[in-house]
């Protein structure tokens, strides 16, 4: 048997008894992790600063390893993101539906966990504790699979997140860590049906295209974010500078930082120079149009492929539109389903943009980084799905829950 089968195995053992674990008892195991991972800050940012080391040798830019990076406040802030899933109410149990039929017997529809999660996800030490947690509160065993550049700082932390549950008298098990970060790995997660049945892939298109097409276990897909933020005509632009220097530099490297900026041809040569010169201040190199190009010095010019690029980096694509119809058309065509922004102060724009973009977040002069669970009030998330089934947008407790009917009668036949 291999490790993986083993944790697959152990999992599904483990989540019988979490998934009818009650919410006082989550809780206490919940603040027990907290306070777990906070007493190893030392031991985890010992780990983290040896991935850092051997990142910086493989050449990871630097954006990436803003990402890996963990300090003592980022720790305070895991620990703080785990006990503020304490206050949340639990998923587990509620009732969506309850009728009685004219035979007499009633037919009630319940919440209950998923089962047991695998999580595939790449250099982001953050997530093991978000996803360890959230999983816990909503009942169900989660299989954790780290990239391999932050194999030490999972290790650690995972160490952690397990003490407190043993701590708890909640079997250990129900968290767990695959340390074999190669591609054989990840690919028997894909197809463990036997042990997992939900898999929840985290990180860039390649990862995520891969689950997709070699998965045979069910896949929620949490999408690349090729975000885009069109400048109306009729915008205000010192907004739309502010919205815009936000969205793309405030971190470059996560999934709801804005990649693509669309702005319309009658406001273009005055808002774009205002805009780039905010950019300028941290060095964001724009792609642009003909149009675009000349409207403000040193933009570089785009391809088609810069259209459709989640670039994770501090680039951004500048597409001059026509009307608010070609802007839509154009972010229809390119968008990847994540987060998308109109800036304008033309409310019937507005509500046209917002009723006719088809994307998991769709904002009106609001930065497209508040695709977040914490921003949203849903807690620490999971991931952001950027498909329709079976949950879209930032993937929090009730995300992470599917439901059961129970029939009670009193000897009723058919």
């Amino acid at each position: 048997m291999t490790q993986v089968q083993l944790l697959g195995q152990r999992a599904k053992q483990a989540e019988k008894t979490l998934a009818t674990a009650s919410t006082e008892l989550k809780n206490k195991a919940l603040e027990n992790m907290a306070q777990e991972l906070a007493a190893a800050s030392r031991e985890i940012l010992q780990a983290n600063a040896e991935d850092m080391k051997n990142a910086r040798a493989n050449g990871v830019a630097q954006v990436m390893l803003d990402r890996l990076l963990l300090t003592e406040d980022r720790i305070v802030g895991m620990a703080k993101g785990i006990t503020d899933i304490v206050r949340l109410p639990d998923p587990i149990g509620v009732t969506l539906s309850e009728i009685k039929r004219p035979n007499g017997m009633t037919v009630k529809k319940i919440t209950v966990p998923l089962g047991v999660i695998a999580v595939i996800y790449e250099a982001r030490p953050n997530v093991t504790s978000d996803a360890a947690a959230l999983c816990l509160k909503s009942g169900n065993a989660v299989i954790l699979r780290g990239g391999k550049e932050a194999i030490n700082s999972s290790k650690a932390i995972v160490k952690a997140l397990r003490l407190g549950l043993e701590k708890t008298g909640l079997d250990e098990n129900c968290i767990s860590l695959v340390t074999d970060t190669s591609r054989d790995s990840a690919t028997e997660l894909m197809r463990m049906n036997e042990y997992i049945d939900v898999l929840i892939p985290r990180g860039g298109a390649g990862l995520i295209r891969s689950c997709v097409e070699n998965s045979t276990v069910p896949v929620i897909e949490t999408g690349t974010g090729n975000c885009h933020i069109y400048i109306d005509k009729d915008a205000d632009i010192q907004m739309a500078a502010d919205i815009v220097y936000n969205a793309k530099t405030s971190r470059p490297s996560v999934c709801n930082s804005a990649e693509s900026l669309v702005i319309h041809k009658d406001i273009i040569k005055e808002a774009l120079p205002i805009i780039k010169k905010r950019l300028d201040e941290k060095n964001v190199e724009l792609r642009g149009d003909d149009t675009a190009r000349a409207s403000a010095d040193g933009i570089l010019p785009a391809t088609e492929d810069d259209w459709g690029r989640e670039y994770l980096d501090y680039i951004m694509s500048v597409k001059t539109v026509e009307s608010l119809d070609e802007a839509i058309e154009h972010i229809s065509k390119y968008s990847t389903g994540h987060s998308e922004c109109i800036v304008t102060e033309n409310e019937a724009a507005a509500e046209e943009f917002l009723k006719r973009i088809d994307s998991a977040a769709v904002y009106h002069n609001v930065s497209t980084r508040f695709t977040d669970g914490g921003e949203f009030g849903f807690g620490a998330e999971i991931g952001i799905s950027t498909q329709k089934l079976h949950a879209r947008g930032p993937l929090g407790l009730p995300q992470l829950t599917s439901f059961k009917y129970i029939i009670c009668g009193n000897g009723q036949i058919r």
